[in-house]
This record gives C-alpha cells, sequence and structure tokens, in this order.
C-alpha cells in the first residue's frame, strides 16, 4: 500500500489535480467459445494441414475462453441478404472486400461507442450538459461524421462539444487519448472530457497458412470501453483516482514487426512472434523513466494490456511482478480476447472495481505497432 504522503508528492507541480471520473465498458452479444472457433477455422478450405495444425496449437496456447464479435454470423445468425462475412450453411469464412467490411464498421461500432460512453457517464455524478470534449479512438474502420459527431448527437451533449478522433493507433490509443485529455483539464480545470474507445477487430478475420494470420485470428475481438476525466473533484467523501503521469517510448527494435495496414480484403495486421521477447528486453530499461515518479516495486495494482499471453508472460518476467499483479489482465484476456485500444481500459475498470482500505498506485502499461509502450500512474483514494 502506498504511503499518503509519497502519493501527494508524485503529483506533477504544474496545473491542478486530473481525476478519472468512472470507466465504462461494452461488448457486441455474440460470443465466441474458443475451443469451437478454433475447430471451425482449422477445417476452412483454404487451410493446409500444416496450417490447421499451427492454428490449432496457436489457438490452445491462447489462455482465452471466449471473446466477442459483432458478426452475429459467427454466432449463427443469418441476414435477409444471405451471408457476407460467413456462411453457416457451409461454415465457411468468407472473403468480403474492405468497402463491405468497412460498411459493417459504419454500422455497427456507433451502438458500442455509445453503449461504452453511456456507462461511463452514469458511473459519474455527471450528466451530457457537463461534457466539454470527446475523444475517439479506433483503428479498425473509418467513417464521417465519425464516432465523435455521432455521440455529441445521441447523447444530447452540447452542440459546442470540442471533438477529437485519434485513428489507426492500435493498442495502446487509449493512452494518447488520455494524454489530450489530461491536458484538456489541466488547461481549464471545469473541463468535462469523454474518451470512449471502440475496436472491431473481428471485421478483419482471415484464414490464411501464415503465423501472422494465425495468431491475429486467435487473439483479436470487438469490445468499446470510455473514461470521464475531469479537472473538478468528485463530490467530498467520494472516491478519488487521480491520472498523475503520462508517458510514452519506442523500442530499439520491433518497427518491422508490429503493423496494421489496409488491404483488399481488410485490414492486415502483422504481428510477429518476436514481439513478446522484444517487449520483455525493452520494458526493464524503459518502464522506470515511464513511470518516472516511482519503481515498479511501489505500484500496488497493474492494469497491463493483454496482448496476449506470452506479452504477459515476457512482461511479468521483465518487471519481477507476482502472479496476482497480472491476474486481471490475464482475466480480462481469458473473457474477452484482444479488443485493442479498449483492452486496458477494461483492466482498469476490473481493478477500480476491486476494494481499497486506503490510497493505492496503479500503474497501466500498453503495446503498439512501433513497437510503442504507453504508460499511465494513477493514484487511488476510497472514498472517506
Amino acid at each position: 500500500m502506498a504511503d499518503p504522503a509519497t502519493v501527494d508528492a508524485s503529483r506533477p507541480a504544474t496545473g491542478g489535480a486530473v481525476h478519472l471520473r468512472s470507466v465504462g465498458t461494452a461488448v457486441p452479444v455474440t460470443v465466441l467459445e474458443q475451443a469451437a472457433f478454433r475447430d471451425v477455422l482449422a477445417e476452412q478450405p483454404g487451410l493446409s494441414r500444416l496450417g490447421a495444425r499451427r492454428l490449432r496449437a496457436v489457438f490452445d496456447a491462447s489462455a482465452i475462453d471466449t471473446r466477442h464479435t459483432v458478426l452475429g454470423e459467427l454466432g449463427g445468425a443469418t441476414g435477409p441478404g444471405g451471408p457476407v462475412h460467413y456462411d453457416t450453411r457451409t461454415s465457411t469464412v468468407l472473403t468480403p472486400s474492405t468497402g463491405v467490411r468497412n460498411a459493417a464498421y459504419a454500422r455497427e461500432a456507433p451502438g458500442l461507442f455509445l453503449a461504452a460512453a453511456k456507462e461511463a457517464l452514469s458511473g459519474s455524478d455527471l450528466v451530457p450538459d457537463d461534457v466539454t470534449h470527446v475523444v475517439t479512438v479506433s483503428c479498425t474502420g473509418f467513417f464521417a461524421p465519425g464516432p465523435d459527431y455521432l455521440l455529441v448527437r445521441q447523447l444530447g451533449l452540447p452542440v459546442t462539444t470540442q471533438r477529437f478522433h485519434l485513428g489507426f493507433m492500435g493498442c495502446y490509443g487509449a493512452f494518447p487519448a488520455l494524454r489530450l485529455a489530461d491536458a484538456v483539464c489541466r488547461v481549464d480545470p471545469e473541463a468535462v472530457v469523454l474518451v470512449v474507445c471502440a475496436e472491431l477487430c473481428s471485421l478483419h478475420l482471415h484464414v490464411a497458412d501464415d503465423v501472422d494470420t494465425v495468431l491475429s485470428s486467435s487473439l483479436f475481438a470487438d469490445g468499446a470501453a470510455a473514461v470521464v476525466v475531469t479537472g473538478r473533484a468528485p463530490a467530498p467523501g467520494a472516491p478519488v483516482v487521480t491520472l498523475d503521469a503520462l508517458g510514452t517510448t519506442l523500442s530499439d527494435d520491433g518497427e518491422e514487426d508490429m503493423a496494421w495496414t489496409i488491404g483488399d480484403q481488410g485490414f492486415d495486421m502483422v504481428l510477429s512472434r518476436h514481439v513478446p521477447r522484444i517487449l520483455g528486453s525493452s520494458l526493464p530499461a524503459a518502464v522506470p523513466s515511464l513511470l518516472g515518479l516511482v519503481r515498479p516495486d511501489e505500484v500496488d495494482r497493474w492494469a497491463v494490456h493483454p496482448g496476449g499471453r506470452s506479452v504477459l508472460d515476457h512482461v511479468q518476467t521483465a518487471l519481477g511482478l507476482a502472479d496476482e499483479d497480472l491476474a486481471p489482465s490475464r482475466d480480462v484476456l481469458r473473457r474477452y480476447g484482444n479488443m485493442s485500444s479498449p483492452t486496458v481500459l477494461f483492466v482498469l475498470a476490473d481493478l477500480l472495481r476491486q476494494p481499497a482500505t486506503g490510497p493505492e498506485r496503479i500503474a497501466a502499461l500498453a503495446f503498439g505497432p512501433g513497437l510503442t509502450v504507453e504508460s499511465a500512474l494513477l493514484t487511488r483514494r476510497p472514498a472517506a
């Protein structure tokens, strides 16, 4: 448990305190059972015997039980126009164009953005009229007017709400959004910033023998998360979570090992098997400077982006963390898979639901293309 005096001293000297008031999450209704989905993909006609063996091995080692998808066809639903992404009659994964996949994103993403935003607002003592800024994050589709615009309309926010959209940043995208919210609130203590991340990774499902495709098909899923960030303190006696520091760095290696590009049949993920090793070797030097104010052994709770089982294994070893430190991340991975940018906020939401008897330091980490490592240091104080 962090000492209260030390916690107070960890806040930046410039600007007032910035508060994370609430976290909300949302997932689509269709659930993929990992073992059943493994068997479906392993029987696809475009897969060789070696590819099928590789796929089964990767799925079995994923430490994922369930994932969520906006593709109802994968759950057995059939649309009025016939199959588009998956033919339930032949159990065949189809290959729609990028345009068709993006049209599905424009149709399905707004509901997830909205559901997460509503939950975050309902978990605070704030109402839509209080919101001054909206920041949306996504890397799995595009449309305009975008999700930032739709949230203003659908939530009934003031038409003067300032809007920002951060796109194509990958799994660490929540952190630049938090950095923007933090900067706004330090300049304007009356600001109320709604940050919403939503990803529909399953729209870009591919079937192929190569390792990148197999890893992606075993790992990624759909979901959304939102946070409300303010310069205003919560009501007296309420729980307090302050955003004390944010950091970013690039590893010396790995630029070619994680990437996200637009292809003719959806977005193509490059996810090398070397990523966990590269992260493991770079984190011991990077994390102290990222957190800036504390050493890893001074952190009470960890919200680490569950990029995959092997990623968490290497992070745990590199930072010398206990099993209990990464238990929340492994639990989110098991239940939801990797939803890209919202995923670390799912871990943070779970941590904040756990009881606290005194002030705690929380360190959050996420990783993405680059290889980029992002961090946040927070202080949590329970209700008086």
